[in-house]
């Protein structure tokens, strides 16, 4: 769980660019309908929505890349840049080596096997973003400070990190070569298993669909579902125009349940975290969770809403997933029809309806509502019985200091309140810190001996609260001022 946290933290900054994503390509979109839809682009407004299109584009279409880098960074000891670039080489190296026309020249025989092949053209993804980043920051943690002989000590320390990375990478190319078909053939047989079920079927997918996304593996479901892997193509044939006449299911069952989830939904469970937050850091929750409600609304990007809690509440988010099944398969009785382009916001909603596919759009309003509410109250009831560390929602204890700490005189020791030097000797001084990192609320230590930490005097010095995950393992609850208290935290211990 320690690990997943920190794979969660290090996802902070590179999700923090889909919000920018989204707002360029909703705003785009709605000038510019041609840029997704097909047709010719002329004049000032349409060309600016084009423009705004690709400019969001560039940064949805490299998310995996932007998580190799992310989680590299985020990952290492220090948050040196180096590691980045360490984990930019692990990425570059597995996407080259597993691309499929070099998988085709190495292995020939492999253009018979279109299942095969197809897995190879998806290497591209979060999971592999993901993995990436964790090799490269392991090797820069590990290596950084290693020393070689003289003649190559040029490539010593930070360097040779890279030079690890890449020899990982090599090996781990290896593997997913043989491993990567395997699991996303298993994806794609599953997928057509589930095709045969109708409504059913619709509401598993999407239950897999959600559930798959934090390992980037829900694209091997969506190309059986969305596009023309095995004969379906759920998006390609709704937006060619064609109807139910053309093809031998209900066309649109595979992205119609997605918009009352993406549309209402989530704002209806950003809400209940918002609700259940701590009433001091509630500011910060709406700062994270309204923009992220408004990018799911307006044009269906959930990314921002999901990996706020995705790995520091698992539970909630499988519940998160589910509901999604159960509103696919209602959607899909009821006869509410619509398609996506990009994803199941209010713009491809719009643009969606005057297709022939499309059949009682209307109904989104009584779906939402439904939605709204459902979410809401399963996302307040879980956070509250469980006592879910969601956003705003984290453990704390006020001291009775706290009151006067801002009174106090500002010393070099003194940050935002907060006094660093008795920090530290409350976490049982420099000489107990094995690393030290921080999220966007919290320190993340590990520590020699755990049993030195003086919890009280942790909040006399103007922490919240302190969480225990293991035997080496804590967490400092600060608040939104905690990178400046890390900061100097590190200056103080490098003394």
């Amino acid at each position: 769980m320690k690990f997943l946290q920190k794979i969660g933290k290090s996802l902070m900054l590179p999700v923090a660019c889909l919000p920018l994503c989204g707002i360029l390509m909703g705003i785009g979109y709605l000038l510019c309908p041609a840029s997704m839809q097909g047709g010719e682009i002329t004049g000032m407004v349409p060309t600016i929505g084009m423009f705004l299109v690709k400019a969001g584009g560039a940064l949805i279409d490299h998310i995996a890349l932007l998580f190799a880098v992310g989680v590299g960074v985020g990952m290492a000891d220090d948050q040196n840049g180096t590691a980045g670039i360490t984990a930019l080489v692990s990425w570059l190296i597995i996407t080259t080596l597993l691309q499929a026309d070099f998988v085709k020249l190495l292995l020939p025989s492999i253009a018979d096997q279109p299942a095969a092949l197809l897995a190879f053209h998806k290497i591209e993804n979060p999971f592999i973003g993901i993995l990436a980043g964790i090799i490269g920051a392991q090797s820069y943690n590990r290596f950084k400070n290693t020393d070689l002989p003289e003649w190559l000590a040029f490539f010593s320390r930070k360097r040779s990190t890279v030079i690890i990375s890449g020899l990982i990478s090599i090996l781990v190319a290896a593997v997913l070569f043989f491993v990567w078909p395997i699991l996303f053939g298993a994806l794609v047989s599953l997928g057509r298993g589930i095709a045969d079920m109708g409504a059913v079927g619709a509401g598993i997918y999407a239950f897999l669909n959600r559930l798959l996304i934090p390992l980037g593996l829900h694209h091997a479901l969506n190309n059986v579902f969305w596009f023309d892997t095995i004969g379906l193509g759920d998006l390609t044939h709704f937006w060619a125009g064609h109807t139910d006449a053309d093809v031998p299911w209900s066309l649109g069952i595979y992205m119609s349940g997605f918009f009352p989830c993406m549309m209402f939904g989530v704002p209806g469970a950003a809400l209940a975290i918002i609700h259940c937050s701590n009433n001091k850091r509630r500011k910060y929750v709406v700062g994270i969770l309204a923009s992220a409600a408004l990018c799911s609304f307006v044009c269906g990007i959930t990314e921002p809403f999901e990996f706020a809690f995705m790995f520091c509440a698992p539970m909630l988010y499988v519940a998160y997933a589910a509901l999604y099944g159960i509103f696919s398969y209602v959607t899909a009785l009821v006869g509410f029809r619509a398609g996506f382009s990009f994803s199941a916001g209010a713009t491809d909603l719009l643009f969606s309806a005057s297709l022939p596919a499309a059949q009682n759009t209307w109904m989104i309003l009584p779906l939402g509502f439904a939605a709204f509410v459902i979410f809401y109250l399963v996302f307040r009831v879980l956070i509250l019985k469980f006592n879910l560390p969601t956003p705003g929602n984290e453990s704390e204890a006020v001291d009775e200091a706290e009151e006067t700490r801002e009174e106090k005189a500002v010393g070099n020791n003194m940050v935002e309140g907060m006094d660093i030097a008795s920090i530290l000797e409350a976490l049982g001084g420099k000489d107990n810190i094995i690393t030290l990192d921080n999220c966007a609320t919290r320190l993340r230590l590990e520590l020699k001996d755990t049993s030195l930490v003086d919890e009280k005097k942790l909040k006399t010095a103007g922490a919240k609260g302190v969480i225990s995950l293991d035997n080496s393992s804590i967490q400092v609850v600060i608040g939104m001022k905690v990178q400046k208290v890390a900061d100097a935290l590190r200056e103080l211990t490098s003394r």
